[in-house]
């Protein structure tokens, strides 16, 4: 301390002897003795870091051989001189450049977020739209009709649907009329009487081409399953004799309003429920129904390879009510709104959109209880054989046997109420696992016998315990055949005796 008071006083009276101006300044940093010194001049310097927000600051005072450094300045080096006592104590050089760094900072990360939010919701609605329009142009066109009525066909004769389905479809190549004669044949169809009505909207029995032709026309709050039965008809080879045909699909313009339409075959007798309500059977006809039911079935759940190929379906609602009567006493399945679609190759399975469930009183247990593997299209198809078991014992019960048959009842018509809420079947069907009474009379003949010992295997609580289709099928073709070879015996027998 004493060292620097003589320095100071040997500068002062230097200072006083030479008349040069020297004044007291903030001292900070590098060679500095205290928190002052004694220049010519007070400086200040700041040098910009790497991360370009730190600033090293140093405060000092030059002698009069350092003075030229006041003029050296760079990029990240700022240099400050002034001339009066402690003048460089306040004084900030970089405080306007910080303000670039934290507005590039926004730029760089805040804005392109922004903009994005901006452009995504243009796109956004741009792709839906997209997809709109794609869906009706490839699955039906909607038609100014200009007129509320539909135009009358002149009738041509009896086999003009046949012919014309035969021209554009053979047997397992398709199904259904290409897309322009869709549009004609729905343009051409007149509406004749309504024939049933159900959640999904209304069924017609129309006229085209002087054909009877069944017109199911959904509600719009039910476009989903016409959305999906239509895609399937249109995308799937799936012609089979009992399968329901199909021949067309539009959105119509009736009335100013738009109705979803889907044509197919028209069958007098309607569905099994109708007409197992007015009709019995005998045991023969009973395993014909039975046969029928199972072997489209069949072709719904087995995928045909190759390049007319078909995906596997399972059907997912199949009830009486889906199923129709044909002339010839066979049936055929409709109904494909819920259907679920399966490709092994790429293991595709394709569920649907559809929100809507089955029915509740043939629900599987596994439904019941949610523990069904929805990833699984093994797991829909064991529901499938779940619910033929049940129709299997609606056709049993008017059978006639002995020249007695039982009324229609519904499946566990004695145990849930008329409609049966998803708790009542889950109870009795889950919880005390009850299956549909079966009367000791059905032992008593062979047909009968065996279709009891077949619906049981399909009420297996266990879904993978239970039958598969084709094994079905093919205990019930080894049932018809055997009744055909005994019934050619009887008659050679009758004959021989004649």
């Amino acid at each position: 301390m004493l060292q620097k008071n003589i320095w100071v006083l040997s500068l002062a009276i230097v200072t006083s002897a030479t008349n040069v101006n020297y004044y007291n300044c903030t001292c900070e940093g590098n060679g500095c003795w205290g928190k002052t010194c004694v220049g010519r001049t007070c400086f200040v310097t700041e040098e910009r870091l790497t991360n370009l927000r730190d600033i090293h600051r140093v405060q000092g005072c030059f002698n009069s051989q350092l003075i030229e450094h006041c003029s050296g300045r760079t990029e990240n080096t700022r240099i400050n001189c002034c001339y009066s006592d402690f003048c460089n104590a306040n004084i900030t050089l970089f405080i306007i450049d910080k303000e670039p760094v934290v507005t590039s900072l926004v730029l760089v990360t805040v804005l392109p977020i922004v903009l994005f939010l901006i452009l995504l919701i243009p796109l956004t609605f741009l792709f839906w739209k997209l997809k709109q329009s794609s869906r009706k142009k490839s699955l039906a066109r909607l038609i100014d009709f200009g007129n509320a009525d539909i135009v009358n066909a002149s009738t041509v004769g009896d086999s003009t649907l046949g012919d014309l389905l035969d021209d554009y479809c053979t047997t397992g190549s398709g199904s259904g009329l290409p897309f322009l004669v869709q549009r004609t044949v729905a343009r051409q169809v007149t509406l004749l009487k309504c024939v049933g009505k159900g959640r999904y909207g209304e069924v017609w029995r129309g006229m085209w081409q002087g054909e009877n032709v069944a017109v199911k026309i959904f509600s719009s709050r039910d476009e989903q399953s016409w959305f999906r039965e239509t895609e399937i008809y249109n995308t799937v080879l799936l012609r089979h004799e009992n399968i329901l045909g199909f021949i067309a699909s539009d959105m119509t313009s009736r009335n100013s309003s738009t109705q979803l339409w889907l044509i197919t075959h028209y069958y007098d007798n309607g569905s099994l429920y109708d007409y197992l309500q007015r009709t019995t059977v005998d045991p023969e006809e009973c395993l014909q129904l039975a046969v029928s039911i199972i072997c489209g079935l069949v072709h719904l759940h087995v995928e045909i390879f190759g390049t007319q190929g078909k995906p596997a379906i399972a059907h997912r609602d199949l009830k009486s009510r889906n199923i129709l009567v044909k002339a010839n006493k066979q049936c055929c399945i409709a109904d494909l709104g819920l259907a679920v679609v399966h490709c092994q190759n790429g293991d595709y399975l394709d569920i649907g959109n559809n929100p809507r469930v089955g029915t509740k009183r043939y629900m599987a247990p596994e439904v019941l209880d949610e523990t069904i593997r929805t990833d699984s299209f093994e797991s829909y198809k064991q529901t499938d054989v779940w619910a033929y078991g049940l129709v299997l014992w609606e056709i049993c019960r008017r059978t006639i046997i002995n020249g007695m048959v039982e009324d229609y009842k519904p499946p566990f018509f004695d145990m849930v109420p008329h409609d049966p809420s998803f708790d009542d079947m889950k109870k009795v069907v889950c919880i005390d696992q009850q299956r549909p009474n079966i009367p000791n009379t059905w032992h008593l003949h062979k047909v009968l016998s065996e279709l009891t010992k077949t619906m049981r295997e399909c009420w297996f609580q266990s879904p993978s315990a239970r039958l598969t289709a084709l094994r079905i099928k093919k205990t019930l073709n080894n049932l018809k055949n055997s009744l055909d070879q005994s019934s050619t015996i009887s008659m050679h027998i009758l004959k021989t005796n004649d």
